[in-house]
This record gives structure tokens, sequence and C-alpha cells, in this order.
């Protein structure tokens, strides 16, 4: 017994192809001398296959067994060796899942997907952005989450966590940023002051910047007047948080019942909400892309950042134009389907 088990320890020292490779190779002899042994009791080879399998897992259905001594001795043998082989295996497998689930939840993993979404700095806003973006798109999409946390805030068979320090371009490689749809860039909330965590972000959108300037890049900055030091660096959006409440606080306070309509606007899961809808070549000016998204059921609001559709109705669409119009769910799919 004690040469045994120095044998077995031995063995879940072995290199895991190793064993698997031994493994296989223990099933197809066993298989083929079982056969050639006793053609009467195993007349096929997948009979032969089916009592190796039953027997190493120790399963033994005793549908079939051998009965000359050197079909036997072969099962002897696999009681012994094949059976230990077997469960090393399957411990040694166990071992790999383990091991990359503790991996994805230390997030010390290589996201290798394109076209994700990536959210660096986890927070509750982050969290509420995780939220609506699930809800947002009726297709599932895989986002990965980016902290130097030691373990993921979240996970998910689509939600995956990558640490490190999102200024350095080791960590967001890990998280494939050259091949991401959208980098959401948090304010770091640990930090009090306002500059310093401005600091930080301009940091972390320079890196990505230097990797990865296709990415469209989404940014929450705590004072707009440090825009003007972002201006080197390629950032698409930019999100004043503090701004964005208390310029809604003061707004519900003169108009009773606005914030509803930019609750509505914001959360993609109630009422109608805001669609960008691909410009169609009927569409020659703006007026006729008015109407025809009017008799539809749906209103145009603005081409970008413009709001002054209803001062430009008669001028001619833009070939890079991008417009937005306020609709329900079933109208939208209705004008792009």
């Amino acid at each position: 017994m004690i040469i045994l088990r120095k044998i077995f320890l031995k063995m879940i020292k072995v290199n895991t192809r190793l064993l698997l490779t031994t493994s296989l190779l223990l099933i197809f002899f066993s298989t083929y001398f079982i056969t050639k042994f006793e053609p009467e009791t195993f007349p096929h080879w997948f009979d032969g296959l089916w009592w190796v399998m039953t027997t190493v897992t120790t399963v033994g259905y005793g549908d079939y067994y051998p009965v000359t001594v050197e079909g036997r001795i072969l099962a002897m043998f696999l009681y012994i060796v094949g059976i230990g082989l077997i469960g090393v295996i399957i411990g040694k497998v166990v071992d790999v899942l383990s091991g990359f689930r503790k991996k994805r939840e230390e997030g010390r993993i290589v996201y290798k997907g394109k076209g994700h979404y990536i959210i660096i700095g986890w927070s509750k806003k982050a969290k509420y952005a995780l939220k609506e973006m699930l809800n947002t798109k009726e297709d599932k999409i895989d986002i990965v989450i980016v902290d130097d946390m030691d373990k993921a805030p979240i996970l998910d068979d689509n939600i995956f966590y990558v640490s490190g320090d999102a200024t350095s371009e080791e960590t967001l490689l890990n998280a494939n940023v050259k091949e991401a749809m959208s980098v959401l860039i948090f304010a770091d909330d640990s930090i009090q002051d306002s500059k310093l965590i401005d600091g930080k972000t301009l940091l972390i959108a320079s890196t990505i910047e230097a990797i990865a300037s296709n990415v469209h890049t989404i940014v929450e900055v705590m004072e707009e007047e440090h825009i003007k030091n972002f201006k080197h660096v390629k950032v698409d959006d930019f999100i004043f948080s503090h701004e964005t409440i208390s310029s809604l606080a003061v707004r519900s306070a003169f108009t009773k019942g606005i914030s509803g309509v930019f609750g509505q606007l914001l959360r993609r899961k109630f009422g109608d909400d805001l669609y960008h809808v691909p410009v169609k070549k009927e569409w020659k000016t703006y007026k006729d892309a008015f109407d025809a998204l009017i008799a539809e059921g749906a209103t145009l609001i603005a081409d970008g950042q413009n709001l002054g559709i209803n001062r430009m109705l008669h001028e001619d669409i833009p070939d890079n134009a991008k417009l937005f119009v306020v609709c329900d769910k079933e109208t939208f799919d209705r004008i792009v389907g």
C-alpha cells in the first residue's frame, strides 16, 4: 500500500498532458487486449471499450465481465492502476476548473473577445451603468470591469473582471481595449480632491489614447473647467455627474414633473426613449425626415448635439448627419426594420 501511495503521489505531480496521454493509451490498449483475450464475451470493440470505461470509473454495471485468466489479470490491473490514474485525471480537471474560476474572481485573466464594453472604476454609478447597459442591449453583450480590487465585484457568463491599475498599458491590454466597442471611465470616488480625481481620469484616458485611439471613450469629469486639460486626448463624450444632478434638481424645483421626462430619456426600460435612426435616401431635408418620422409616431429632436431641428427644417441633411428621435421601442423597431 505504501508503494501504491507513493506512485499515486508522483502521478499527481506529473504533467497533465502526459497524464491525459497515458490515460488514453491505457484505455485504448485495454480495449484492444480484452477483445483479443475474450472475443466471445466482447464480440465488438465498443463492448470492450464500454467494459474498460465502466471499470476504471468504478461504475461496474456487471453486464460485461471477463471469464478467462488473461482477461481477469487485465481487470485486476485496471482495478489497481487504471482506477487510480483516472481518479488523478478527474482531480486535475477539477483543479483546473477551480483555478480558472479563482483567476476570474481575482481578475487575473486576459480577455480575448471583441466588440465588448469596458467599465473602468467600480462604484455605485458604475453598477447602475452596467445594469442599464444590459437592459439597453437586447442582444447579449460582454462587459469587462477594470479596477484594482482584490475580488471581482460581479461576475457572470458575459461579465468579466480584470484587476490592475487602469493607467497601466498592461492592464488595459488584458482587457483587450484595442478591440473594445467603447470605454466608460468613472471618477475615482475614493479620492477627495476633484483635481486629483480628474488628474487620474486624464492619465487613464491618455493611456487609452496611446494604445487604442480609435475606441469610443466616455469620461466622467468632476469639474467642467478641467475639460481643457483633456484637449490633447481624444475623448468622445464627457459626463458631469455633479452638474447634471444639480441642474436636474433646480429644474424640478422650478418646473414640477420635469424630472420624470429626464428619467424616461435616461432609462431604457421606462416610457419613451431616445434613439438614433439612420438617414434614409428619400430624406433630402430635415423636414422630409421630420414629417416621415412623425407619421411613424416618432419625433425628430436633434442632429448630433444640435437641438435646433425645428429652426432648420428646410436645410439639406448632410452626409454625416446623426439623427435622434424620441419614441417607444416598438416604433423604433418599425422605423429601422
